[in-house]
């Protein structure tokens, strides 16, 4: 037998994976199944629930007693004698076949006997013949005497009936269809091949990667192939032992391979750490050992995660929903290869020519240069040297040119030692304020307004030159070329906020008037394949431009055409057909971004990887999750492993196997509270099991508007001219498919000091950052801990003067090797406190500042609160962090640690604050349980009860019904989207009609 398949009958429990496979399969009227042993087939069969019959292929024991101890101990007869056994058995009474086989370990099951008939059990049973070890022959006995296998080529439509090997490379499943109207079968629960053959329907089809959903044929048989990686073994499972990453409480499981595992729980219970930390960590950190130390050199630095031991690690691709980069040069086509394909396509089709590939690329510039060279034997020649590159020359590639606002700059009635700079870091006495004061090109004790053009020149537009600074020579260059390079070249979503702002008051950006915002040199527009440049390619929406690729009749370069169509089809399949190549990547969403990266996997030959996913859910509409869903599977079928963080039911459903973390937040979870199938999640008591099929009620009456926030002839990207009127003082949802105009619409929305949007970006700040200090609790923390103790604030700083002298105030100490990565450990002083030693002897309410900082939010709304440690401050601000869900976080916890949703519900926390009257929310409930969900809408409603009005971009159908007013953007995405679909509240859009009501008419009305 294989190897595989006797370790999983013979372990505790598994026994019944024989039995599910057969249900899955939908076998209702016969089944073989493949055992090691005589007991496990005997479970197998006790524990069936065959309408008919179930045979079971043992080879255990000597003789064929064990397998009469089977048919005894079910009330039947007794088994032929004989090494090994095929035993019938049949829940009508009587031994239906019995066949004696000779076992032979080295060659499998060998036949010693033909077929052997039994009785008839209603008119008709099937009737095998075994030769060298195959199932060789099938009939159907009609209840005369042999007759069932005389007629078994004419049964099988003269053509025979395809061999189905039962050794030990097989197990086979045999039986009948389900009638018609009958629940399908299922999905094997595995990605293994899969292959089938049906007596009278044809030949062997090879590998489908699901049962087909066959028509009811009475008198006909279905055979099911599994190959051995359909069974897990020791090496088909990944095995974590004692892992305690972050809040995990030495936490032990197994994880099958070639399956889709959801994990799921309440936020903040672990899922994170467990997949990401853990197993992805790891999985990462040991293949970057396969390189040598010259290699690790370039790659990032990873500690080994809190784990007593990994066993069966595949390599491990993660899909999370992290930004794709702040690089304004970096664009969908660059990030998925797609523009690579089109500069190779055009640099051989293009007519007139342009060069090769970097002719066409808009990160190239044209070189030319000249030179004397010596050559071997002291000749010497000259030699020059030209590059054409597809840069535009005036905006260098960025599609765009700045104009400065000098004024927002320098403040002229002043000089440069009295503070004449506005720009941040130019503070007088700074250093990069002195290059300037102290450049000796112009006074810096007289106004700027009193410059000559000279001087004026110098301060504003020198071009880089030497000059002696400190005893020093640096290089000196006027403030706007300065500005430009150090500020402008990066992308704002990627500066810290008082820098964003800055360049917002001071700049001026326009598309570059020689390029049109293009990026690309005049040659390349100018060279075109079919009429169509590459800008105008890449200005396509995908789904378009898979259709011009498939127009163009390029057989000198067929491989590159179908290597380029996959890529375009991926975007189609994954429902990121609606976006341009030349779109900026750091404009995508998360869950944009995190599909981009999914493009490149989806065509990849690679078997046995281990893809990990981050809410692959997030930014979705409930009608592209199923697309998503499918494309999960698909991955899965390829022979991958799929682990997945998600949160909404419509993804957990397909999980071949779940794991539920919890049973809470932060410190109160850690811990696997359910492992299993999908429909015992639903049957357990665990938070996510009760809350599977909760659904939220219809808001019958909807609150009345205060006024209306008016928006006209938006046509921002998609949207076309565009009137709306979003009421005022209520909850309105904006919804709608992906790329629809959704966020367009919000955008469109004026702007002043009484909105706030609050979006899933990065929060900006050091490695030292923690929800203490970004919501400026901490400043209140270290003064309370001062005047209780009688010394300074700073003294509770960390990063100053209270930091640990070891590790310096960080936590860790790490021991650089060199070319070998460096290895992190918890600081033997301060035992990763981060603070001195003397620091920690001074308490607040018996308390020190560490064990202070290693509360989480509820627990330290509770500590401040009490008499003796009582801070208002710090209790109003907890008090919000609680109320945005974020109870379980620690006040210490690092920044870097957080998920978008998390990073979201913490500004959103920190706003409430603010005076504003209108709260922007871009998919709050990302990262939320279904539990987590109501809080959140709790929020919503005192937000709206206080007067103030709530606009959220989401797609979680909780959220539309509990909302006042929807806005439906649709009807599709891209070109097909873009405009008012619906408009009215809740109770109005489930008879609309629409694609979102139809979804939220089905959500109400429960599975």
């Amino acid at each position: 037998m294989n190897a595989g398949l006797t370790q999983r009958l013979d372990g505790g429990g598994v026994v019944r994976f024989g039995l599910d496979l057969i249900n899955q399969l939908g076998v209702d009227d016969l089944a073989v199944l493949i055992c090691n042993d005589d007991a496990a087939g005997q479970q197998t069969l006790e524990g069936g629930a065959f309408q008919h019959h179930a045979i079971i292929l043992t080879e255990g024991g000597a003789e064929c007693g064990g397998g009469g101890d089977i048919v005894q101990a079910l009330g039947t007869a007794e088994a032929s004698e004989g090494e090994g056994q095929v035993l019938g058995y049949t829940q009508h009474g009587g031994v239906v076949q019995t066949c004696c086989l000779g076992v032979e370990p080295a060659h499998g099951l060998r036949a010693q006997s033909g077929v052997h008939r039994g009785e008839d059990v209603e008119n008709e049973f099937l009737a095998l013949e075994i030769r060298q070890g195959h199932l060789a022959e099938v009939g159907v006995d009609d209840g005369e005497v042999g007759k069932g296998v005389a007629h078994r080529r004419e049964f099988a439509g003269g053509g025979g009936v395809s061999t189905i090997k039962m050794s030990r490379s097989h197990a086979t499943i045999v039986g009948r269809p389900r009638p018609r109207g009958a629940t399908n079968p299922a999905p094997v629960p595995s990605t293994s091949c899969f292959s089938r053959s049906t007596c009278g329907l044809g030949s062997t089809r090879d590998c489908p990667r699901t049962p087909p959903d066959l028509p009811a044929l009475k008198s006909r048989w279905v055979f099911y192939t599994i190959c051995p990686m359909q069974m897990a073994d020791s090496h088909d499972m990944i095995r974590v032992h004692g892992a305690h990453e972050n809040n995990l409480k030495n936490i032990s499981l197994a994880i099958p391979k070639r399956r889709v595992t959801v994990f799921t729980g309440v936020s903040g219970s672990g899922k994170s750490s467990l997949v990401f930390g853990t197993i992805a960590a790891e999985s990462q950190r040991l293949i970057n050992e396969t390189y040598s130390a010259f290699v690790q050199g370039f790659m990032p630095v990873a500690a080994r995660p809190d784990v007593d031991l990994l066993e069966g690690l595949t390599t491990a691709i993660v899909v999370g929903q992290e930004s794709m980069g702040a690089n304004p040069r970096s664009t969908v086509g660059t990030a998925t290869d797609a523009t690579a394909m089109l500069r190779i396509l055009f640099s051989r089709l293009a007519e007139p020519a342009a060069g090769g590939p970097g002719a066409y690329s808009f990160n190239v510039p044209s070189i030319s240069a000249s030179g004397g060279v010596s050559r071997a034997g002291g000749k010497r020649e000259k030699v020059e040297f030209t590059r054409t590159g597809g840069m535009c020359p005036r905006c260098e590639g960025m599609g765009r040119v700045s104009e400065i606002d000098r004024a927002q700059l320098v403040d002229e009635s002043l000089s440069l030692n009295d503070g004449a700079l506005l720009i941040p870091g130019y503070k007088v006495g700074s250093w990069s304020m002195r290059g300037y004061a102290e450049s000796g090109l112009y006074p810096a004790d007289i106004p700027v307004a009193e410059f000559t053009d000279e001087q004026r020149h110098a301060l504003y537009h020198q071009e880089p030159m030497k000059i002696k600074f400190n005893g020093i020579n640096v290089t000196y260059e006027g403030l706007i070329p300065k500005i430009t390079k150090s500020m402008l070249s990066k992308d704002r979503s990627g500066m810290q906020k008082h820098i964003g702002e800055f360049v917002d008051r001071a700049v001026t950006f326009i598309a570059c008037p020689d390029c049109g915002g293009t990026r690309l040199a005049r040659h390349a527009l100018e060279s075109r394949i079919n009429g169509k440049n590459i800008a105008d390619l890449c200005s396509m929406e995908v789904r378009d431009l898979a259709r011009w690729i498939d127009g163009v009749d390029a057989r000198s370069v067929a491989p590159l055409m179908r290597g380029l169509s996959q890529t375009l089809e991926n975007f189609v399949a994954i429902g990121l057909g609606y976006l341009q190549l030349d779109r900026p990547v750091a404009t995508l969403s998360g869950g944009e971004a995190q599909r981009t990266r999914m493009v490149r996997h989806l065509g990849s030959p690679l078997t046995d990887v281990t893809y990990v996913f981050d809410e692959p859910t997030a930014g979705l509409h409930a009608h592209d999750i199923e697309r998503l869903n499918r494309l999960l599977l698909d991955l899965r079928d390829k022979g991958n492993t799929v682990l997945v963080v998600e949160h909404k039911p419509e993804t957990i459903a397909i999980a071949d196997h779940v794991v539920d973390l919890g049973p809470g937040a932060g410190g109160a979870g850690g811990e696997i509270q359910f492992e299993g199938t999908v429909a015992e999640l639903e049957a357990s008591d665990t938070v996510t099991g009760r809350h599977f099929h909760d659904r939220a009620e219809l808001k019958t009456s909807a609150r009345s508007a205060a006024g209306h926030l008016p928006i006209r002839g938006a046509n921002r990207n998609n949207l076309r001219d565009v009137d709306v009127d979003i009421p005022l003082g209520v909850l309105t949802v904006i919804s709608g498919v992906a790329g629809s105009g959704k966020s367009s619409l919000v955008h469109a929305i004026p702007r002043d000091e009484s909105l706030v949007s609050v979006d899933q970006t990065s929060i900006q700040g050091s490695t030292r950052s923690n929800p203490a200090t970004y919501t400026g609790m901490l400043d209140s923390i270290r003064k309370a801990f001062a005047k209780v103790n009688g010394v300074k604030p700073a003294l509770f700083s960390a990063n100053s003067g209270g930091a640990c002298p070891n590790c310096h105030g960080t936590g860790v100490v790490t021991v650089d090797l060199g070319m070998v990565a460096g290895v992190s450990s918890p600081c033997e002083v301060c035992e990763g406190r981060r603070f001195d030693e003397a620091v920690l002897d001074h308490h607040l309410g018996g308390r020190n500042i560490a064990e202070v900082l290693a509360m989480p939010a509820v627990e330290a709304l509770e500590f401040f609160s009490a008499p003796e440690s009582k801070m208002p401050a710090a209790v109003t601000i907890l008090r919000r962090l609680v109320a945005v869900g974020l109870g379980y976080l620690t006040l210490g916890q690092p920044l870097s640690t957080l998920s978008g949703g998390e990073r979201q519900r913490l500004k959103l926390g920190t706003h409430l604050a603010d005076k504003a009257t209108t709260f922007i929310l871009d998919e709050p409930t990302t990262g939320l349980h279904l539990a987590d969900v109501r809080t959140l809408l709790s929020l919503f409603d005192s937000l709206v009860d206080a007067g103030k009005t709530v606009i959220v971009v989401e797609h979680h159908l909780a959220v539309l019904a509990h909302a006042d007013h929807i806005i439906e953007v649709g009807p599709g995405a891209g070109s097909d989207g873009g405009q008012i679909v619906f408009e009215g509240t809740p109770a109005e859009l489930t008879g609309s009609g629409t694609l979102t009501g139809g979804y939220l008419k089905n959500y109400l009305t429960g599975p």
